[in-house]
């Protein structure tokens, strides 16, 4: 990414990040909000085999990074397929909560005990994986997660691990789905705006 598109993604970020921070954190949980959200929880944790397909942006408040996300989990397995429109490349990690490969950046696939250590580690992103992969659904990657809800009892704000995930969008599925999240750790940002949703 060239460093005047890469200034104009960091700008248009940091107003899209500012606007959600100005966003009600939303209403606190109640007994019947956390009742409802086990009850979505469940169903949702049910379906194991899913895949979405997404625009996704990464920032570390210095560098960033953009593209086409193309992700299937089935299980406990995942595949993210991500292309750089700009430079025109595609890169692929897949792998399970105890492996992960990444390929298309080398000559050769690269591969880590830790997909969030190898992502930080080829590509300077810090993502998550394993718990993205409920936070993509608005589903908590922990019990002792703080949580807030919007007037219709969805989820509006998740925090936990030292991250905040912010909900501005759902879809009209059942039960509802979010098509776009905002998640940061201090400096470091994930932008996804999710565009279709598939069970597998």
């Amino acid at each position: 990414m060239s460093r005047s598109m890469r200034w104009r993604f960091c700008g248009l970020l940091g107003l899209m990040l500012l606007a959600a921070g100005c966003v009600s954190t939303g209403i606190r949980p109640d007994a019947g909000r956390m009742a409802a959200q086990a009850e979505r929880e469940a169903v949702l944790a049910g379906t194991r085999n899913w895949a979405l397909t997404a625009r996704i942006g990464v920032s570390d408040g210095r560098d960033s990074g953009s593209g086409t996300l193309n992700w299937t989990q089935d299980g406990d397995r995942f595949r993210f397929q991500v292309h750089a429109p700009v430079t025109g490349k595609t890169w692929i990690l897949s792998g399970d909560g105890t492996h992960a490969v990444l390929e298309g950046l080398r000559a050769g696939a690269v591969a880590d005990a830790s997909a969030e250590d190898l992502l930080r580690r080829e590509l300077g992103w810090r993502v998550p994986v394993a718990e993205l992969a409920d936070w993509v659904r608005a589903l908590r990657s922990r019990s002792d997660a703080d949580i807030r809800f919007r007037e219709d009892g969805l989820p509006q704000e998740i925090r936990e691990g030292g991250w905040v995930v912010r909900y501005l969008d759902y879809d009209d599925a059942a039960p509802p789905l979010p098509r776009k999240l905002f998640a940061e750790q201090g400096d470091y940002r994930i932008r996804l705006a999710i565009q279709r949703w598939q069970s597998r």
